[in-house]
């Protein structure tokens, strides 16, 4: 039997509860009633709820002070608190917030409305029931990393090898083709196929600025999409963390440049042997401070100093399950920010000339399917 989503509600006021219990209990809700803030703290400690509907104003520990305790708990602090509440000045609501709630509730309370916000946080809450048991897996995972590289090791040479052998049977292959190869490893990240569309037609837009040949630009077409095939031999737990990578899992990703290299070498197609180097190198910085190897400047190819900002650029932009996109405005601020530090100042400019074509390229190529990350949760694709 499926469990009941329990809803506790507190108020000093006896018709309030009753008039609240009245509302919910058609809907299938376990309800629980405390009179004061101290009761409620007990009832949370004993059976703790999937939402809070709180008052402020009451004797003793007021709302304010519950919410304050049950954010600081980390046990609780994950449950939606909605304050109901007479009080309607600013400065209130702002000290509400403070304390932590989520959201508000004006009295006398309308049906419809407090039966939306009971039901949009009870979605909240079996988010953050999903994500902290996923967080708990992945710390699991952490801890026994060391275990885990000698496994890695062999799974990287296992789809080198496999790979590698693809690669041989695609020399006279579509650009349809690279595409699906290429997300790979894409579905394995939060990327969608969308990602290595405008990511490679930003660099051909670049490449076609700065005046490089017809030719070169199809090379481009062909292998930028291939920039971070090696994230393939990255493990999941690393490479679907939401949140910021411990030093240690950020050197095992930013050895996807290498790995992605050497699935690529050897091969005596142009664009693949062209997708070697953007593999390689998309993560170096003109400065100097990117990775693998810390090249520099002209020490960088120029194909890898285009690809760097095209990548840039679209992650920039881009959804991602550890965060929202950048406005396109705000973006090309970032890129511009970067010229002569990150980026290639001649590359930067060409960006900034090609600026139409890039704005046409992200219009036709908008994200439309959901990532592994969202497909896992269960979230809307919003």
């Amino acid at each position: 039997m499926p469990i009941k989503p329990r809803v506790l509600a507190v108020d000093d006021e006896e018709r309030n509860l009753r008039l609240m219990e009245a509302m919910l209990l058609p809907l299938g809700y376990e309800f629980f009633r405390a009179q004061s803030g101290e009761e409620a703290l007990d009832i949370v400690r004993e059976t703790p709820p999937d939402v809070v509907l709180l008052d402020i104003m009451m004797p003793g520990v007021n709302g304010f002070e519950v919410a304050r305790r049950l954010k600081a708990n980390e046990e609780t602090r994950i449950i939606p608190i909605i304050m109901v509440t007479a009080l309607k000045e600013l400065d209130d609501r702002v000290k509400a917030l403070d304390a932590g709630a989520d959201d508000f509730l004006t009295k006398p309370v309308e049906k419809v409305e407090l039966k939306a916000r009971v039901a949009s946080s009870l979605k909240i809450k079996a988010y953050n029931d999903h994500m902290r048991s996923h967080q708990r897996d992945l710390e699991v995972n952490q801890r026994n990393l060391e275990a885990h590289q000698k496994d890695l090791e062999e799974e990287i040479a296992c789809r080198t090898k496999e790979l590698k052998k693809a690669y041989e049977r695609v020399k006279d292959a579509s650009l349809d083709t690279i595409h699906r190869l290429s997300r790979a490893a894409e579905y394995k990240d939060e990327h969608t196929g969308d990602h290595i569309q405008r990511m490679s037609r930003y660099s051909v837009a670049i490449a076609r600025e700065i005046g490089l040949g017809q030719k070169i630009l199809d090379s481009i077409l062909y292998a930028a999409p291939m920039h971070d095939i090696g994230k393939i031999g990255i493990p999941d737990r690393i490479l679907l963390k939401p949140r910021r990578l411990e030093p240690e899992e950020w050197e095992i990703m930013k050895r996807h440049t290498v790995i992605g290299a050497q699935i690529l070498q050897g091969s005596d197609v142009g664009y693949i042997k062209l997708a070697e180097v953007i593999a390689m190198t998309h993560h170096e910085r003109w400065d100097g401070n990117g990775y693998p190897t810390g090249l520099c400047e002209k020490q960088i190819p120029l194909v890898g100093r285009i690809s760097a900002v095209a990548d840039v650029f679209d992650a920039l932009t881009s959804r991602r399950p550890y965060k929202e996109p950048i406005s396109v405005q705000d973006s090309f601020a970032i890129i511009a920010e970067g010229r002569g530090l990150r980026f290639d100042p001649y590359v930067v400019d060409a960006f900034f000339a090609a600026k139409t074509e890039i704005l046409s390229i992200k219009e036709k190529f908008p994200d439309s399917s959901p990532s592994l990350f969202v497909e896992m949760v269960g979230l809307p694709n919003c």
